[in-house]
């Protein structure tokens, strides 16, 4: 039997991720992920590919907002729900072009003396609709400021056997999932096409690239290149290394630890 065995939202984008029991999902994915994001002085993503040190920096949800926490000093800032401002700029998401709310002054001086760059907070408003890639898109479904799609899944298995490749063995939150099960073969999650908890349908469209960033142990901001090394060995296809699938979805509802994962036929 598939069930999910760990839920993870991840509301600013490249910063440590939040492990829930109970998820919602919305017409973009999770319940506030990757809804806020911080862009540079050309309203570019910054991301832990470049900034390793925004690992540290965790979060907590909180009656009325995010609190994010540096680990390394416990300075913190409390990010409000609902940005200060009316500001909206256009920022950049690889090759995607999306709307966001600057949050506020008080948030973009504390990320900037926090990480050591200018850097800017923004938030994906409602009304703020970005596509997701129309190759893979069923129905013009959306997203927030993931890299591209509202979902990743990765099986527990898949994990278990990579460790057992690996001198140093890893923790789950370096592929930074949604949704993680338990049950099935290794690389089960590479041929499900179409999965349904609690009524809500996912589609596989897309096993995800991975990138250096699976390189960075998101409890200390160090690196190790082991893990990309080895899952190029036996991973690799046209130049890219594939973990996990990226998924669509059609409804909405709630998701929660032990749901059964039904594979449709």
């Amino acid at each position: 039997m598939l069930q999910i065995s760990q839920l993870f939202i991840y509301p600013i984008k490249s910063l440590g991720g939040i492990a829930l029991t109970t998820a919602e999902v919305t017409d973009r994915g999770l319940k506030h992920d990757r809804r806020w994001m911080l862009v540079d002085d050309n309203n570019r993503f910054i991301s832990q590919r470049e900034f390793a040190r925004m690992a540290l920096l965790q979060m907590t949800i909180e009656s009325d907002g995010l609190r994010v926490t540096d680990k390394s000093n416990e300075s913190f800032i409390l990010v409000p729900f609902e940005p200060e401002t009316n500001i909206v700029v256009k920022a950049t998401v690889w090759d995607d072009s999306c709307e966001g709310t600057l949050v506020s002054a008080e948030a973009d001086k504390w990320f900037t003396r926090i990480l050591g760059i200018n850097a800017r907070l923004i938030y994906m408003a409602e009304v703020s609709r970005r596509e997701v890639d129309p190759r893979y898109a069923h129905q013009k479904e959306i997203t927030s400021f993931a890299d591209g799609y509202p979902f990743l899944l990765i099986g527990q298995a898949s994990l278990d056997e990579l460790n057992t490749r690996l001198q140093n063995q890893i923790r789950m939150d370096r592929f930074r999932p949604n949704i993680v099960f338990t049950g099935g073969e290794p690389y089960a999650e590479d041929v499900m096409p179409h999965i349904r908890i609690n009524e809500i349908n996912f589609y596989g469209v897309k096993r995800c690239a991975r990138c250096v960033m699976i390189t960075i142990d998101q409890q200390h901001a160090t690196k190790n290149v082991e893990p990309m090394k080895i899952l190029a060995g036996y991973r690799a296809q046209n130049n890219k290394i594939f973990f996990g699938q990226n998924l669509l979805h059609s409804g909405t509802g709630n998701i929660s630890i032990g749901d059964a994962l039904q594979i449709i036929i």
